[in-house]
């Protein structure tokens, strides 16, 4: 005890006791802040950022006020530190990757809150970017679709040296998605790839209107060609039935509202064409029984 005592009366104890001193300081004074900026701001978005703003304040404070008050024992240690920097840098080479991973995705444009991605097979809606690691609300898996299943998870941020990105909300917000309708061979495929535009159009007719204006942006940043953002009705046939493909763009969180409605209206459609137009099924027919 008393050579704890001792230590805290030296220089370097008392370094000690006024680096904690403040870090304490810090967080106290983060936390406040933190607290009210929900009573402040309203927009999530707005929240969410002036909270890491916080945090990042309070790092930066913190790494300065250690090295100032460090700053004679640091020019003693700057041999030592420096023959240990090597195995420093090997023991934590996935904390560093991680952390450069942090400061790639802040200056460049991966990805962003609030985003859509696929990370190392993990398809989900970034939540939180800290420091290490990047939180994905999850989507899929065992739920059918685009929906969240309610699972977090924690991605380390040096994966996007490791692996390639996909995300769906990136310059172009909306994804081409497509319905397929089998229709009997002798029904009147005119009438249904007449019905079947009409009903994409009244769908996501005025929605790909608004798709244009991102995709000409699109255009204009990447070498892409200028692709069909109506919608359109692909028709191919073969001796068991025609299948119709319904191709249209599409909000990447509303894939499968959208296939709800375009399926809802496709089966009125032929409910109501009086025979003209029926679904098509395989059929097996058993013609003999093997003997035994």
């Amino acid at each position: 005890m008393e050579d704890i005592l001792k230590f805290f009366k030296t220089e370097l104890g008392l370094n000690f006791l006024s680096v904690a001193v403040t870090i304490l300081v810090i967080i106290f004074v983060s936390a406040v802040i933190k607290r009210i900026i929900p009573r402040q701001i309203e927009d999530a978005s707005s929240r969410y950022r002036a909270r890491k703003f916080v945090n990042i304040i309070g790092y930066i404070s913190a790494v300065t006020v250690a090295l100032v008050v460090f700053s004679n024992q640091l020019s003693a240690l700057s041999v030592v530190l420096g023959v240990a920097g090597a195995g420093v840098a090997f023991a934590f080479q996935e904390v560093i990757a991680s952390f450069a991973g942090y400061l790639v995705l802040h200056s460049s444009n991966f990805f962003k809150v609030g985003d859509r991605v696929l990370l190392g097979g993990i398809k989900g809606d970034v939540i939180d970017v800290g420091l290490l690691r990047t939180s994905l609300m999850e989507t899929g898996d065992w739920i059918d679709g685009d929906r969240y299943n309610g699972r977090i998870t924690k991605v380390a941020n040096s994966f996007i040296f490791k692996a390639p990105v996909h995300n769906y909300s990136g310059d172009f917000p909306f994804l081409w998605d497509e319905v397929q309708i089998p229709i009997k061979t002798d029904g009147d495929f005119e009438y249904a790839k007449e019905k079947f535009l009409e009903i994409l159009v009244d769908v996501q007719g005025t929605f790909a209107e608004e798709a244009k204006g991102y995709w000409h942006k699109m255009t204009e940043k990447y070498m892409v060609e200028n692709a069909r953002i109506d919608p359109f009705v692909l028709m191919k046939f073969n001796e068991n039935w025609i299948t119709f493909t319904l191709r249209y763009v599409v909000d990447y969180k509303s894939r499968g509202s959208v296939k709800d409605k375009i399926y809802t209206k496709t089966l009125k459609a032929i409910r109501n064409s009086e025979g003209r137009l029926e679904v098509a099924s395989a059929a097996f027919e058993i013609t003999a029984f093997p003997n035994k």
